[in-house]
């Protein structure tokens, strides 16, 4: 029987969310102090030695990514934390929000003090509104307190945070078009060069983070051995996972990578409802790939997963049963792409409607050859031609179902 671990999850429960001094009485803070004692580039290194990857999808080394934030040369620098969680299955970076919001702050003054950052933006999605308070509160607290405002700490740093809520559109988890939102802009994205690390919020030197990535620092700087224990080959530490769809008890989860996926439905999501089969599952959110019940024994991490023909991705894991048939779930899949494509560039704009069509069309049983060829080459185009991530990975759910069930695409054979 599998467990979780408390590594990132700690502090939920521990203390009163409303009161840095209750966050105090359990260390909090201790971690800011510790780091502005320290050379900003030893804490780059401990990030890298740790293995840490980002947790919104992209897996880019952490370490490398605060080097490079802090080598950037320029004026005003911004951390912004990407809270803009739309993934759908993905709702673990609300529990550290809800839970330890205290924690996040913190963060992100590390963060700041580590790229040379003097304001830090909270970029939360619209539906988390109601926790806009607890944040308000939290940075508020902290500013009272000398942990934000000017010369924090006595060490001549000055560091400010802002919240910004979305407006609920998919497409702003994109660096750019989130930017491009707080700026009071469309929330479209825009071409790369120049990278937002050059350019980014306002045209300052900008280093976006997810919830999670961030939230793992300060504990890692108290504690970085147990960190280190946990975890798998190049996966090392513990990951947040959120486990939905037809399981029995769908939630939240601190695992150590290596757990199987196994593990993690039948023992932490227990099991799928009224012991139906697996149909599908898909890992990562609705840009994730789906894959059958073969990689039940696979263990939870960036290299086996990958073998395995998944990603890790947002962390979100989406268990469906037999009752749903593999197109009506992709038709579902689609429903959202075409809904949240902001329609900017051809591929996906077009891209989106035609394959809706064809499922549509697959559904009913009116398709033939030449349109699962033509649906084939859309999905290829536009994972090679469009503009940002949305449109590249949309029908990463299509192509890799293509792989694991052709008999459903095969119009001679009986569909799933």
């Amino acid at each position: 029987m599998s467990t979780q671990v408390k590594f990132l999850t700690k502090n939920f429960g521990q203390y009163d969310t409303s009161s840095i001094g209750s966050y105090m009485n359990i260390g909090g803070f201790e971690a800011l102090r510790k780091a502005v004692n320290m050379n900003p580039e030893d804490i780059c290194t401990m990030l890298t030695e740790a293995k840490i990857r980002g947790r919104g999808g992209a897996e880019y080394p952490l370490g490398r990514k605060w080097s490079q934030a802090r080598a950037v040369r320029g004026e005003n620098k911004v951390v912004i934390c990407n809270a803009d969680e739309g993934e759908t299955t993905t709702f673990k970076d609300r529990e550290l929000i809800k839970n330890d919001p205290f924690n996040l702050i913190e963060a992100m003054s590390i963060a700041g003090f580590v790229c040379g950052a003097t304001d830090g933006f909270i970029y939360m999605r619209g539906e988390y509104a109601c926790h806009r308070p607890l944040l308000l509160n939290a940075i508020r607290q902290a500013r009272n307190y000398g942990f934000l405002g000017e010369n924090i700490l006595g060490k001549g740093f000055d560091f400010n945070i802002h919240l910004y809520s979305g407006g609920g559109a998919y497409v702003c988890g994109e660096g750019t078009a989130l930017i491009r939102s707080i700026e009071g802009k469309a929330g479209r994205p825009r071409m790369k060069p120049p990278f937002i690390k050059v350019s980014g919020l306002f045209a300052r030197p900008t280093c976006l983070n997810n919830v999670e990535s961030l939230s793992l620092v300060p504990h890692l700087l108290q504690d970085k051995t147990t960190y280190m224990n946990c975890g798998t080959g190049e996966s090392i530490g513990t990951k947040l996972i959120s486990v939905a769809g037809n399981v029995n008890k769908p939630g939240v989860f601190e695992i150590p990578f290596g757990t199987t996926v196994r593990e993690i439905i039948y023992n932490l999501a227990g099991g799928i409802q009224h012991d139906r089969n697996i149909q599908l599952i898909q890992f990562g959110g609705a840009s994730g790939k789906v894959t059958d019940a073969s990689i039940l024994d696979t263990p939870y991490t960036y290299d086996d997963l990958r073998a395995a023909g998944v990603m890790v991705g947002s962390g979100g894991i989406l268990v469906i049963d037999e009752r749903t048939s593999v197109i009506d779930f992709l038709r579902m899949n689609q429903e959202f792409f075409s809904e949240e494509s902001c329609g900017q560039c051809t591929p996906c704009r077009e891209g989106n409607l035609h394959i809706k069509i064809i499922l549509d069309k697959l559904a009913k049983g009116e398709a033939n050859e030449q349109d699962i060829k033509t649906m084939t080459t859309i999905a290829k185009v536009m994972s090679m031609s469009s503009l940002c991530g949305l449109g590249e990975t949309a029908q990463n759910s299509l192509l890799s179902a293509m792989k694991k069930f052709p008999q459903v695409f095969d119009l001679g054979g009986a569909r799933a």
